[in-house]
C-alpha cells in the first residue's frame, strides 16, 4: 500500500508492500536517524567547543541538555499534532525546523547562540519524530510487512544513536566541530526533497481541536521534568533546586492527567493506558533505554579516559555493538512468529541484561575483545531484539485517530527513560567511583553502572512476562 497512513485503509491481506511503501519507510527512517543522531554526536566535539566559544563547565552542559530537554517536553504535542494536522505537514515542519537550527548553531560565534540552536533542534526533533514512526506504520498494512518496517525504524533509530561517537569524532579531527552540526544540512534537504515527492498526506482529527490545556500542560510537566533530570548531574539529586523542579514536573503532569479526564476531546486520552500492550509496552520501552542510552555514554568514556582511545578510536571500536543492535531488530520480525512478541521481547531484555553484567567485570586495563566487543554486542542485540516486539506492540494496539499520539509516546517513554537512567547512573558511577580521575576509581563506578543496568533489564524482563499480553494486539482495545 502506498498510502502513509493504514488507519484510513486497511488491508490485511496485502503479503508484500509496493516499493512505493518502502521509499515512505526508508525517508521516514532516515529523518528517524537524523533525530536519534544529534542525541549523541556532540559528545566528542564539547572540548572544541569550549576551547572555540568560551563556553563554561555549565554553559557545555546546556550543549546538551536544551537538546534533550525541548525534544522530551514537546514530543507528546508533536504526536498528537500529526494526527491533527497531517503527518506528512508535521514531517516537514519538524524536518525543516531541524535542518534550519542546524545551520544556526554550526555557524555560532558565541556560546548562547549554540544553545538557542541546540533548542531549535530539539523542538524540530520532537515534532519530525513521531510523524516518522506513524509515516512507518501507515505505510505498511498491518501484519509481518508492517512489523520488519518497525524493525527497520527501531534498527536505523539505534544505529543513529550508536553512530553518534563515530561520526562526532569522524568529523572533529577531519574538520572541525562545527561540522557535527552542519552535516544535518545537505542531509536534512535530501530527505525533504524525498519527502515532498514520496510521502503523501493523511491525518485522522478531522473536525477535532487540540486540546491547547493539556497541550501547554504536559509539554511544561515534561519540559520541567527534564530539566530537572539534566539538572541534577551537575547540582546532585538532592539539591533544593533539583527537588523543586522533579515536584514541579511531577505536580503539571498530575493536573494534565485530572485535565484530561475531564475534557470532552483530550490531548491523550487516559483509556489508552487501559490498553495493556500500551501501557506495558512504554514502561518495556523506558527500562530498555535509560539501560542503553548509559551504555553509549559509559563506554565511550571509558574507552577515552581510561583506555586512552582517541574520539575516533573510541567511535571505531563501538562499531561493532552498532551493527549489532542492528542485527537484533532485523532478526525480531523473523522470530517474533514463532517465538511471540512477548517472550521474545523478555528474551532480548535477559541477553541485554546478561551483556551488561559481562561489561561489570571491567577492569582498568582491560582489552578490547573481552570489555568492549563481547559485552556491547550482547547488550545491544538484546536491545535491538527487545525494542522491535515492544514498538510493534504499542503502535498496533492503537485507534486510528491516535496512531500519532501513541508514536510520539513511544518516542517520549525511550528518551525520557533515557534521561532518566543516564543522570541516575552517571550519580551511581560518580558515588561508587569517588572524587578521584584515576583509571581505577572511573571504572569502579562505570561497573556498578553496568551491574544496575543489568538488573533493570532483568526487571523489565519479568515484567513484560507478566504484564504484556499473550496473543496478538487488539486494535479494538484502544478504541473502547
Amino acid at each position: 500500500m502506498p498510502q502513509t497512513d493504514s488507519a484510513t485503509t486497511t488491508t490485511p491481506s496485502a503479503p508484500s508492500p509496493s516499493s512505493r511503501a518502502w521509499t515512505v519507510v526508508l525517508t521516514a527512517c532516515a529523518g528517524q536517524f537524523l533525530v536519534v543522531l544529534d542525541v549523541s554526536v556532540v559528545n566528542v566535539a564539547l572540548p572544541s567547543m569550549r576551547s572555540d566559544l568560551g563556553l563554561s563547565a555549565a554553559g557545555l552542559q546546556w550543549v546538551i541538555s536544551a537538546y534533550a530537554i525541548a525534544f522530551a517536553g514537546f514530543m507528546l504535542l508533536g504526536g498528537r499534532a500529526a494526527d491533527l494536522y497531517g503527518r506528512k505537514a508535521m514531517f516537514l515542519l519538524g524536518l525543516g525546523l531541524f535542518t534550519v537550527a542546524s545551520v544556526a548553531g554550526g555557524l555560532a560565534q558565541e556560546g548562547w547562540q549554540l544553545v538557542a540552536g541546540r533548542a531549535v533542534q530539539g523542538l524540530g526533533a520532537a515534532v519530525l519524530s513521531p510523524a516518522t514512526l506513524t509515516l512507518v506504520t501507515g505505510a505498511v498494512a498491518a501484519g509481518p510487512a508492517r512489523t520488519r518496517a518497525i524493525a527497520t525504524w527501531t534498527a536505523v533509530g539505534a544505529a543513529g544513536g550508536a553512530a553518534g561517537g563515530f561520526v562526532g569524532g569522524l568529523l572533529v579531527d577531519l574538520l572541525s566541530w562545527r561540522w557535527v552540526l552542519l552535516v544535518n544540512v545537505p542531509i536534512g534537504v535530501l530527505v525533504l526533497a524525498c519527502a515532498l515527492l514520496w510521502l503523501r498526506e493523511s491525518r485522522t482529527g478531522t473536525g477535532r481541536r487540540l486540546d491547547l490545556p493539556g497541550a501547554v500542560l504536559v509539554t511544561a510537566g515534561l519540559a520541567t521534568l527534564a530539566y530537572g533530570i539534566v539538572q541534577t548531574e551537575e547540582a546532585g539529586w538532592t539539591a533544593p533546586a533539583t527537588l523543586l523542579t522533579l515536584l514541579g514536573g511531577l505536580v503539571l503532569l498530575a493536573v494534565f492527567v485530572t485535565v484530561e479526564a475531564r475534557t470532552a476531546a483530550p490531548l491523550m486520552p487516559l483509556k489508552l493506558f487501559r490498553t495493556r500492550a500500551v501501557s506495558a509496552a512504554n514502561v518495556g520501552i523506558l527500562l530498555s533505554g535509560s539501560s542503553s542510552f548509559g551504555m553509549w555514554f559509559f563506554m565511550t568514556t571509558y574507552a577515552q579516559t581510561v583506555l586512552g582511545y582517541s574520539p575516533l578510536q573510541a567511535g571505531l571500536a563501538l562499531v561493532p555493538s552498532s551493527l549489532s543492535v542492528i542485527l537484533g531488530s532485523k532478526l525480531a520480525p523473523r522470530l517474533m512468529p514463532t517465538v511471540g512478541a512477548r517472550n521474545l521481547a523478555a528474551i532480548g531484555a535477559l541477553i541485554g541484561a546478561t551483556g551488561f553484567a559481562w561489561q561489570s567485570t571491567m577492569t582498568a586495563d582491560g582489552s578490547f575483545l573481552t570489555t568492549i566487543l563481547g559485552p556491547g554486542i550482547l547488550m545491544m542485540a538484546g536491545i535491538g531484539l527487545a525494542t522491535t516486539p515492544l514498538a510493534t506492540l504499542a503502535t498496533s494496539s492503537a485507534a486510528p485517530g491516535d496512531a500519532g499520539l501513541v508514536s510520539g509516546l513511544v518516542n517520549t517513554s525511550r528518551t525520557m527513560g533515557g534521561a532518566l537512567g543516564l543522570a541516575t547512573l552517571t550519580t551511581l558511577a560518580t558515588a561508587v567511583g569517588g572524587a578521584s580521575p584515576s583509571p581505577a576509581a572511573l571504572t569502579s563506578g562505570y561497573a556498578a553502572s553496568f551491574r544496575v543496568s543489568a538488573a533493570i533489564l532483568v526487571g523489565a524482563a519479568l515484567l513484560m512476562l507478566v504484564w504484556l499480553p499473550k496473543g496478538p494486539p487488539a486494535r479494538t482495545a484502544a478504541k473502547a
